[in-house]
């Protein structure tokens, strides 16, 4: 096996494999990447056994074809560290070892053969469905912020996707909830013959957001029983689903709260984040002293002090004092696209639905800290 290649186009690539690849394995075969010659192009894949990364470069000067497995993490080293545009030259000497010149730099990687490379023959249906992939990636965006990390309700560890209809129209829509707070957004969509609901895993989730912000090409997903593929141009990320019930989220989301405050989002954010300055660990709630026409925002630590800060608002109710985990206020908050932030309230232990203006198909659900 024998290739040239521009350091940059391999880079992109092996950028995407290190959040796939687990660095402490016990399989050394999974902490590598596969570089495989065939066609004209250069095949890259990477896989933890649940997760699946696959990309193919055309750009590749192919002398020999063959194939190989390297260290993912030692070459995306060395290749960060080459000047950029730079050729590379790859060279399979034997079957444990490949060269690697670059200008005056020469390497030689060890290897394992492609044997032990776990291999992958999955059926995955006809039907396909296409997005927008700015689209979709706002969707992961903005429901990805309550992803739990409790495993022993390994459900709630991803976001799950099924579909819904409003008005005579149908949605695809991705909620995510760790009990504190949930987050729903959806994509209006009208190939729905067939749809199977699933929950996408935490890590998957992360490795698609990296990858869709880094692409422009349009996305399409295709489902299997178990497993889901996702499409985007030369690009394709296969990964398992989780295997569970997610819970029956509607229950959580309050109709019937009517003391609505309307404050400016960035005032809130910046705020926020500088009463919660105090706090070192950030565990400190942040209160919330709501009048008609303003909103104090008070954290007091035990260890470290206290701030408070006073900011414009408009609410439509007798004064009302709540309290939040600063953090899950924030997340919320960096979502929302409209200039003002819409909180709807019951009282002071009810849950709390945080509205988009800009967005109508996306929603927040907080619950109350007791301080």
């Amino acid at each position: 096996m024998q290739f040239s290649i521009k350091r940059d186009k391999l880079l992109k690539s092996l950028n995407f494999v290190q959040g796939i690849v687990e660095k402490k394995n016990t399989l050394p075969i999974l902490s590598n990447v596969l570089l495989q010659l065939k066609d004209k192009k250069l095949v890259i894949v990477a896989t933890d056994l649940d997760i699946i990364f696959y990309d193919e470069i055309a750009d590749v000067k192919v002398i020999s074809e063959g194939s190989t497995t390297t260290s993912a993490a030692i070459l995306y080293d060395i290749l960060r560290k080459i000047s950029s545009e730079s050729e590379i030259n790859f060279d399979l000497k034997s079957e444990n070892k490949l060269r690697l010149i670059s200008e005056n730099a020469d390497f030689n990687l060890l290897c394992l053969p492609t044997d032990n490379f776990p291999t992958f023959s999955d059926q995955f249906g006809e039907k396909e469905m296409s997005f927008n992939n700015q689209n979709f990636l706002k969707l992961l965006n903005k429901t990805r912020i309550s992803i739990s990390n409790d495993d022993t309700r390994h459900y709630l560890n991803g976001i799950f996707f099924h579909l819904t209809e409003g008005h005579g129209r149908y949605f695809l829509t991705g909620v995510a909830t760790d009990s504190h707070r949930l987050s729903s957004s959806s994509l209006e969509i009208s190939n729905i013959n067939e749809f199977q609901s699933f929950i996408l895993p935490r890590k998957t989730v992360f490795q698609l957001c990296s990858i869709l912000s880094e692409t422009n090409e349009n996305l399409t997903i295709q489902i299997s029983d178990n497993k889901i593929k996702f499409s985007m141009g030369n690009m394709q990320l296969i990964s398992k689903v989780i295997d569970g019930k997610f819970p029956d989220y509607k229950k959580v989301v309050p109709t019937g709260n009517n003391k609505v405050l309307t404050v400016g989002s960035k005032d809130f954010i910046s705020s926020i984040e500088r009463v919660a300055s105090v706090s070192l660990d950030r565990k400190e709630g942040v209160k919330l002293s709501i009048h008609k026409d303003n909103v104090q925002l008070s954290v007091n630590s035990a260890n470290s002090g206290e701030g408070n800060e006073k900011i414009k608002a408009e609410f439509n109710s007798d004064n009302l004092t709540i309290s939040f985990n600063s953090k899950y206020l924030l997340d919320i908050a960096s979502e929302i696209e409209n200039k003002n932030l819409k909180l709807n309230l019951k009282d002071s232990t009810s849950p709390v639905l945080i509205e988009d203006l800009s967005d109508k198909n996306s929603f927040y659900v907080i619950m109350p800290m007791k301080i």
